[in-house]
């Protein structure tokens, strides 16, 4: 009797510097014990200290790519990341009403990169949230991101101010909300989840590291792993975020380019295979 394997396919750009992107993703599904599907859905030219170019694919290659696998293979969770412009937007929305059964979707907002480079024009915000955002079962925005979403001046700092962002968001069809506390004051990272019309928080303290490129992706990637294994979605959250601690603590360890390094991914397995993984050197 031959084994299943539990896929997730990330919708999302490339990174070929290997911190965020499908490079992370894939990494971060793998580390969770699924079988990682990728549709591309823009190349970037970028590195450690930041991105250098975007040159996003045709609506026809997203289209190819997509039919190719769902023709094929089972999905079990869908994770969306950097889209780019309105046309892929409205083409991944398209691309999603095919899916067979009802596979959990996870949107991370991506709006602009770590470094501050904006990735989806202000028009498209709106088709964002027409198009795709009822078809999601949550949607992952930063502080940053939630403020600019709901075209609000300040970023929400409060609990207060954070839940009700969270509820207004909701109102745009999405099922569920996770509200990312990393950019918010304080030494603890604070998390707020709408979810089944509940407010659950999670916090952790924060990891002073300057290797966190990439967390967005592989939180959300972390959590459609776990809901692809079949976790509801406070415990997916949950174990999701605490495999973001391991592997953002790990990699603070290592350096990688000279700018803002990527998080170690397969932390885990290098821990259990060897005492010193392949290619780990200690630092200087």
């Amino acid at each position: 009797m031959n084994n299943k394997y539990t896929t997730v396919l990330t919708i999302a750009g490339s990174d070929g510097s290997g911190g965020a992107g499908i490079q992370a993703d894939i990494k971060t599904f793998a580390a969770l014990e699924c079988y990682g599907l990728s549709v591309i859905t823009a190349l970037t030219a970028q590195n450690t200290m930041g991105i250098n170019a975007v040159y996003p694919v045709s609506d026809t290659s997203v289209i190819e790519q997509f039919r190719s696998i769902a023709s094929d293979i089972p999905v079990d969770a869908v994770k969306i990341g950097m889209l780019g412009n309105a046309s892929i937007i409205k083409t991944v929305a398209l691309l999603l009403r095919e899916l067979q059964g009802t596979p959990p979707v996870i949107l991370d907002t991506i709006l602009a990169s770590s470094g501050g480079t904006p990735l989806l024009a202000e028009k498209a915000i709106q088709l964002m949230k027409e198009e795709l955002f009822p078809l999601t079962s949550l949607i992952t925005p930063n502080l940053p991101e939630t403020a600019r979403l709901l075209g609000m001046r300040e970023v929400p700092e409060t609990p207060e101010s954070i839940e009700e962002a969270a509820m207004k968001l909701l109102e745009s069809g999405t099922t569920s909300v996770l509200v990312k506390g990393g950019h918010g004051d304080g030494e603890n990272c604070r998390d707020c989840l709408l979810y089944d019309n509940r407010f659950f928080w999670f916090s952790s303290k924060k990891i002073s590291t300057g290797n966190n490129h990439g967390t967005g992706c592989t939180l959300s990637s972390a959590i459609a792993a776990f809901m692809a294994r079949g976790e509801k979605m406070e415990s997916a959250v949950e174990k999701a975020k605490a495999y973001l601690d391991d592997a953002l603590l790990a990699g603070a360890a290592y350096r990688l380019g000279k700018g803002n390094g990527p998080l170690h991914h397969q932390c885990m397995q290098w821990k259990q295979g060897q005492t010193t993984p392949l290619g780990g050197r200690p630092m200087e």
